[in-house]
């Protein structure tokens, strides 16, 4: 809550979100490692982490993500085995074996502007499926989608807010492309 003279912020996230059924075998695969994020957090390839937004810029924001969707093309991403940051980072991840190039452009594109993230690590797409977990969840993660392959064309990126239940959900998809947001039901 805001007190008068107070901007509200909201905590937003850039991110391609993974299309059915690829996001909820994913998401399934989160849940039964025991990863207490996986239901909050949709299936993605983040473009821009967590970053609080007073509410009086989420129009500039909005016109900046509309302006870097018009300027970027679609592409192919194709997911191909497991992969992890560990030991500097306790992550495991189904990794890109196309489309990284692609994903590096357009999330620099998007933390421009308004939206001047500063990264802890460099960035590098991915789709988290176990984080913070003991290293026997992490393992099994790991070795359980070794062989996942999938591929998709990215035509949209999303922007999700990040709710007072802890849950990330989109609010508005962008079209590469195209410059045209649409909304989305909360």
């Amino acid at each position: 809550m805001t007190t008068p003279g107070e901007l509200e912020v909201h905590t937003i996230g850039v991110a391609i979100p993974l299309p059915e059924p690829y996001a909820e075998e994913l998401q399934g695969w989160r849940r039964d490692v025991g990863d207490p994020l996986a239901c909050a957090i949709p299936s993605h390839i983040t473009l821009l982490p967590p970053t609080d937004v007073a509410s009086d810029d989420l129009v500039v924001v909005d016109k900046h993500l509309t302006a870097v969707a018009a300027a970027s093309e679609p592409f192919h991403v194709h997911l191909r085995g497991t992969a992890t940051f560990r030991p500097v980072s306790p992550v495991v991840f189904v990794a890109l074996s196309q489309g990284i190039s692609a994903c590096e452009q357009l999330s620099k594109a998007v933390r421009t502007g308004p939206l001047p993230a500063e990264l802890s690590f460099p960035y590098h797409p991915h789709v988290t499926i176990a984080h913070h977990l003991p290293d026997e969840a992490m393992d099994r993660a790991f070795v359980g989608l070794a062989d996942f392959e999938a591929g998709f064309d990215v035509t949209a990126f999303s922007l999700y807010e990040h709710g007072l239940d802890e849950v990330w959900r989109p609010q508005r998809s962008f079209a590469l492309g195209s410059g045209e947001s649409q909304a989305r039901s909360a």
